[in-house]
């Protein structure tokens, strides 16, 4: 299955938003859109962050100079993935 667009997942979550603010759904409805809405807000956020990082990665060297580098999007992915695994042990840790 292809990748959703941010933009399509950003409309679904949106309307996930509606139906739940509409209070006609049911509590298993409610909480199937409510994972459904966790996961697309993941992706979204994933896909902002790879964007943020496209954007410019700038580089400053000794000379005060500028030097553009090239985005490497795994490289990107990677950098997210640990930062959530630090927030996990810390949050374990706070609660022992």
């Amino acid at each position: 299955m292809a990748e959703m667009k941010f933009e399509d997942a950003l409309k679904r979550l949106e309307k996930i938003v509606e139906e739940l603010e509409g209070g006609d759904l049911s509590l298993d409805e409610s909480l199937e859109k409510y994972e459904e809405g966790i996961r697309l807000s993941k992706t979204c956020a994933k896909k902002l962050e790879i964007a943020r990082k496209k954007v410019e990665i700038l580089l400053r060297s000794e000379d005060g100079s500028v030097e553009l580098k090239e985005f490497n999007e795994k490289m990107a992915e990677e950098d997210v993935k640990p930062e959530t695994k630090k927030k996990k042990a810390k949050t374990e840790e706070g609660l022992f």
